[in-house]
């Protein structure tokens, strides 16, 4: 089956295509224009989707060695995400699907990111914990069995990629800021600067307090080091997700841990999960870099699964700026 998948959540239009679990093209195009702003531009974003769908899905088409008329489904996120790109995704997913004559789903942007892990292994060990963390969402999901999903903990505020942005920002780094604070912190001790590792109720995340820490360091020490502050920012911000998780594996003694999302790009988050998979004995799965990030790829592969199981989606989906994995569960949550 030949799956184009269509990825618009955000500020990133990207389209992969598929030959059943086979990547035939994955191709992204990254918007520069938020980049003076510090933040993703919602409106901007919309329209600069607009502009490059059409032609990026002619390019992803071109190196598959395809036409259009080949694709057997089109899958594209109707959410959670920014209501005006996910329509731009979403309605050129239907116009293609009505002109083609070829069915089409719609795929949550979360479970396209737990479906990035099938690129590790094609067919996931369950039960299993999976931690999405990216620039808008940081959880911890049990996963019993294929599409059956339950929210042990989220962030309380800001998503943890969200924080690396806006103390990037602070630091007049460029976005998106957490390449940047990454590069920094290589070069910079984590030890000069104190900073407090966020530690709210179990199964829960917490950003925001160490945002503004941040903040007022920078505020009371004009003259700080950008290295010193983003390597103590970036090992508090990474301790968070690493005493959190450990929570998570010791009291449900699973064995399966998937890390997704942008940020499990950050080469000293994955120095860290190798080093609990080591002292718990459990099994760590990390996509690739070029998976971690919003792509194509992973939509075809959570919409080819789920169309599989479920069949197409209706025409009147619409887009939707909020929706957890336990809406789109298989099973009802336990109590």
């Amino acid at each position: 089956m030949i799956t184009l998948g269509i990825e618009t959540s955000c500020d990133e239009t990207a389209i992969g295509v598929l030959d059943d679990d086979t990547v035939l093209a994955n191709v992204v195009s990254s918007q520069v224009a938020h980049s003076k702003y510090g933040g993703v531009v919602p409106e901007l974003a919309a329209r600069n989707h607009i502009k490059v769908i059409v032609p990026l899905t002619k390019i992803a088409l071109e190196i598959a060695h395809l036409d259009a008329k080949d694709v057997d489904l089109i899958a594209a996120t109707y959410g959670p995400g920014l209501v005006g790109a996910l329509l731009v995704g979403l309605s050129f997913a239907k116009s293609l699907s009505i002109s083609l004559c070829k069915p089409y789903i719609g795929v949550n942007h979360l479970e396209g990111h737990v479906y990035a892990l099938h690129e590790v292994r094609k067919d996931m060990p369950y039960p299993m914990l999976v931690l999405i963390v990216s620039g808008g969402h940081t959880e911890i999901i049990r996963i019993n069995n294929e599409f059956e999903y339950e929210t042990l903990g989220r962030t309380l505020d800001d998503a943890c990629g969200e924080a690396f942005d806006k103390v990037a920002k602070i630091m007049g780094l460029p976005y998106p800021g957490g390449p940047y604070i990454e590069k920094h912190a290589v070069q910079g001790s984590q030890s000069t600067v104190s900073l407090p590792v966020p530690r709210p109720k179990p199964f829960h995340f917490s950003y925001a307090g160490l945002k503004t820490a941040v903040l007022y360091y920078t505020r009371e020490n004009p003259e700080y080091s950008r290295e010193d502050v983003a390597a103590a920012f970036q090992e508090a911000a990474l301790d968070h997700l690493v005493e959190v998780v450990e929570y998570a594996v010791v009291h449900t003694r699973i064995k399966n841990l998937g890390i997704v999302g942008g940020v499990s790009a950050n080469a000293r988050l994955r120095e860290k999960f190798s080093e609990l998979a080591r002292r718990t004995a459990i099994t760590l799965y990390i996509p690739e870099i070029l998976h971690c990030t919003d792509n194509g790829v992973m939509i075809a592969l959570a919409g080819a699964a789920r169309f599989v199981r479920f069949g197409r989606s209706p025409l009147c989906l619409d887009a939707v700026a909020r929706e957890s994995l336990d809406t789109i569960s298989s099973v009802k949550r336990r109590a």
